[in-house]
Order: C-alpha cells, then structure tokens, then sequence
C-alpha cells in the first residue's frame, strides 16, 4: 500500500543551473546546499559530475557538508560517467547515482541509433554498474513523457532487476497533458513487475505551462517523489517549482500527501537562490512573487481587510512572508486607505476620510503607486489636516 510521504528531489543546483547564465561556484552551491537541507528537501541532486571538474569538486563538497539528506549525482548511461559520479559523492552520508537514458522512438532511432531491445540492455547494465558503488541508484527515462507506455514498462522493469531504488519518469519536453501524464503513472504503477520494490517519481518541464499540474497528478496517481527546482527555474521554460507543488499539497489536505518540507523557509530560499543565480523572479509568481500576497483592487482590499481568507487562501506566514501587502493605487478604495494611513499614524473619521480620499485620487492619477510618504503629503494637504492632527 502506498505511503502518504511525497519525497521532494531538488535539482536546483543541477537541471536549475543549466538555464544560461546562471552559472554558480562551488562556495555558493555549497550555501544554497546548507539551505536545501534546512529546508527539509529529502534528495539534493548536486550536479553532474562527469561534465567539468568544477562540478565534479562541488558535488564533492557537497557531499562532505550535507549532514542527512541524500546526495545524488547524474550520469549518463556510460560507464565513466557512473565511475565519476561515484567518487564524487563518495564522502556523501546518503549516496544517490541517478542514471538513465532515452526510451522514446525519437531518441532511439534519432539520438542514439539503437533498437529498443538494445535501449533496455543499456539501462540494466547501467543500473547494475552504478549498484556497484552504491545502493541508492536511480534510473531516468528520459523522455518519457513521449514514450509508448507497454515499452516504458519494460524499460522500468529491467532496471528494477538490475536494482534501481527510484524510477524517474521525466516529461522532458513539457508535452504531456496532466491527464495523459497522470494516468501513464497509474499505468506503471499498476504494470510494472516489482513495481513494489522502488518509488516512481516525476521530472516534469514547463515548456507548455504544465510541470506543477503534471507532477500533482503524478502523485495522485502512484508516484512518491518529485523532481523540481526554487523558482522553476531550469532548461527552457524551468522545471516545476518546488514551492508550488510543497503548498498544493498542504492546501489540499484531503488528498492525504505530504511532504518534510519546513514551509516557512519558502521565500527565503526564494530570494536566496534568486540573487545566487541573478534571474529576476516574476512579481506574478505563484507563492514567491512579490505580488503574491499583494492586493491593489478596492474590493479584494476590503475583504482582505476584513477577514484576510476572502482572498488568501494561504496564511503568508506560512510561506516565510511577514505579512499581506495592501498596495494603494487608482483602484483602491477607502477601506484601504484608511487601513494604510492608520499603519502611519493616522485615525480618520468617515467624513475626514471622505475629504482625504478626494485628495488621494487625484495622486493616485498621477502615480503608478502610492507610498507611506505620499499618504503624509496627501493628508497634509488635505482640507480636514488641521482637523485631523488635533483630535
């Protein structure tokens, strides 16, 4: 019977780090590493060893600091990649090699000019080389999101013969509907021989908007871990984004999963990873966004005002936000007036506040936002001033 535990596999600092320009040293994965952990993150995958001896160094690193949480390394399947991911994570308490190869006719006949007999002999033989340094072995499927289903049964269960612990199951080109991704989980879940014997897990991408929508119904359907990364950020359009799926899963209670993750830390390691990597965070992003918890409608201000659940439908302390954001602008109301000007020190009465508000439009036609500043000018400059200060 399936657990209620979702792991959460961050590869922030390895499919996260592939977006251009975002390169990281050693000393800042080594930071944003320490904080994964605190956050609660089950597998940190490190990097890709194999690929320059900068990385190979930082998965090294990595690996001496990590106290608890798993420490995985990517390789292709080829034998040197698999020899150098294990030395890399050598030092690692939890040791983790993640290898695999693509299932989908397209990089079958395409990318490797294989047969598919000959891609199922590849991935049992690179499944039992990395089981030959450590026991944590993961196996992707990469692509396969647009691999036939009966053939990525096979694939799977050749790599659970040769040991695999996890069996990634990457929509790699973000192409996959949340259905049709959905139920191809369920399919292996319910086909696979040994299926009982490791965790599916899902690595989807955002090319078409979908990774979050696709990893959620990954884990309804079977799958117990999954593969994103801070802010989605990643190859292309990003990765799912680990605060999205962390708070879907808490906001929905009712589908009885969970993961270890400490929520408060969210936004935190948001802004940390945001300045480490230089990528500017979109003020619209769910959870994290500096609109997220921003409200500049005069009828959502009001109702958050009074009873900030009409329209939050997650506590911003929860997240790591200190508070709601109530932005004043032409299309604020009185209530958010009054509740701004009172955070500076102003009481008003409803007619003070009628005469202000006139004041207040005619600055907010003039101005995209309205500040603590401007409230103090506006009111000084207000007809009731006077009135107001003295009372």
């Amino acid at each position: 019977m399936l657990n209620s535990e979702v792991k959460i596999f961050d590869t922030t600092l390895r499919d996260g780090e592939q977006v251009p320009g975002c390169k990281l040293n050693t000393e800042q994965k080594l930071i944003i590493a320490e904080k994964l952990e605190e956050l609660g993150v089950d597998v940190i995958e490190a990097g890709f060893p194999v690929s320059s001896p900068g990385d190979f160094k930082s998965v090294e690193e990595i690996s001496k600091i990590i106290k608890d949480t798993t420490v995985c390394a990517l390789t292709r399947a080829v034998k040197n990649d698999i020899k150098v991911a294990a030395e890399a994570v050598k030092f690692a308490k939890n040791p983790r090699i993640h290898t695999g190869i693509g299932t989908s006719d397209s990089h079958i006949k395409y990318k490797f000019n294989l047969t598919r007999d000959q891609i199922i002999d590849r991935a049992f033989e690179a499944v039992s080389y990395a089981k030959s340094f450590v026991e944590d072995v993961e196996f992707y499927a990469e692509d396969a999101g647009r691999t036939e289903n009966f053939y990525l049964a096979r694939v799977c269960e050749a790599a659970i013969k040769a040991g695999a612990t996890v069996l990634n199951i990457p929509d790699t080109t973000g192409y996959c509907l949340p259905s049709e991704y959905g139920a191809k989980i369920k399919y292996l879940y319910e086909n696979v021989k040994g299926i009982e014997k490791a965790i599916l897990s899902c690595h989807c991408h955002n090319d078409l908007g979908l990774a979050t929508a696709n990893s959620i119904e990954g884990v309804i359907n079977g799958a117990r871990q999954i593969e994103c990364t801070i802010n989605g950020i990643g190859e292309r359009a990003g990765n799912t984004a680990l605060e999205e799926v962390v708070m879907i899963l808490k906001q929905h209670p009712y589908l009885n999963l969970d993961t270890n993750i400490k929520t408060q830390n969210l936004y935190g390691i948001s802004q940390l990873v945001s300045e480490h990597m230089g990528i500017y965070t979109q003020p619209n992003k769910a959870i994290v966004g500096a609109n997220a918890f921003s409200h500049s409608s005069g009828i959502h201000q009001d109702g958050v005002i009074k009873q900030r659940e009409t329209y939050e439908i997650i506590d911003p302390k929860d997240v790591g936000v200190s508070t709601s954001n109530i932005v004043l602008t032409a299309r604020s109301g009185r209530a958010a007036l009054a509740y701004r000007a009172k955070n500076v020190g102003y009481e008003l009465t409803k007619l003070q506040l009628d005469e202000v508000y006139i004041n207040f439009l005619s600055f907010a036609d003039r101005k995209k936002e309205i500040k603590d500043n401007d409230i103090h000018q506006i009111i000084e400059t207000s007809r009731v001033y006077q009135e107001i200060i003295s009372a």
